[in-house]
């Protein structure tokens, strides 16, 4: 999305929309059900998990972590990487929101 464009839009949306988009691999969806099965990880042992080559690992992890979906803090050499539960509340609550406005609507469409 073009920065032009995405002035039309609340900070809100742009933010959720950058979140959605980060979780649209398969990769990344991985990684992240990955991360919810362990308390932190460096990026190696999810190269061994994934089977992937460490550097395309390492973009999917930039990729989540600059939507913020994944946050990391760095111990020695290593980069430790967990969920940003923020992030994912934040889904939580947009997905729930729907869900609502399902429920009150009256299906008279299509």
């Amino acid at each position: 999305m073009g920065i032009t464009k995405a002035a039309h839009y609340s900070a809100e949306q742009n933010e959720l929309a950058g979140i959605i988009k980060a979780l649209g691999h398969p990769a990344r969806i991985a990684i992240v059900d990955y991360l919810l099965t362990v308390d932190s990880c460096i990026c190696g042992d999810i190269v061994n998990e994934l089977h992937l080559a460490q550097p395309t690992i390492s973009q999917h992890l930039k990729e989540l972590k600059n939507a913020g979906i994944i946050k990391g803090t760095i111990e020695g050499n290593a980069i430790c990487y967990c969920i940003n539960e923020t992030a994912i509340e934040g889904l939580k609550n947009y997905f729930n929101g729907i869900l609502k406005k399902l429920e009150n609507k009256k299906f008279n469409c299509c």
